[in-house]
């Protein structure tokens, strides 16, 4: 049984379960240098860590500018719907503080897992830790 939590940085738990999983998908396996990883707006937005038991196994954050980020499920559990049980968690957070629309940057690959959630890609494709990217919208429906 999966289950989302979500909090602020402050939250030592939920602080360690999200840099846990960081490292092991963005630093470890896609060579992602830890300068550009942790920047300083983890201590504003709220985090999104998603449990097997007690086990974290996925995590992302929802900055004040409405932008998500930082979305990532450790191998072993993705195509088990993991991303999207967060995404629609974070979703439903954002409809319920009244949020205009969502945003954010996705890896190329990534793409059409976003646009089933309701974003549109916009901008062209762009270069971010050597990984292509794209810039994506979704607007808040209530």
């Amino acid at each position: 049984m999966f289950n989302v939590e979500n909090g602020q940085w402050n939250q030592l738990q939920l602080q360690q379960d999200a840099k846990f999983i960081r490292e092991l998908v963005f630093i470890q396996e896609q060579d992602i240098p830890e300068q550009d990883e942790w920047d300083d707006q983890d201590p504003v937005p709220q985090h999104f860590v998603v449990y097997d038991q007690d086990r974290a196994i996925a995590t992302a954050r929802l900055l004040q500018n409405h932008s998500v980020g930082r979305v990532a499920v450790i191998k072993e559990y993705r195509g088990q719907g993991i991303g999207q049980l967060i995404m629609l968690d974070i979703i439903d957070y954002a409809q319920k503080q009244n949020r205009p629309f969502l945003q954010l940057s996705s890896q190329v690959h990534a793409i059409s897992f976003y646009e089933k959630l309701g974003f549109v890609t916009q901008g062209d494709e762009y270069d971010e830790c050597g990984i292509p990217h794209i810039e994506m919208v979704m607007p808040i429906i209530k």
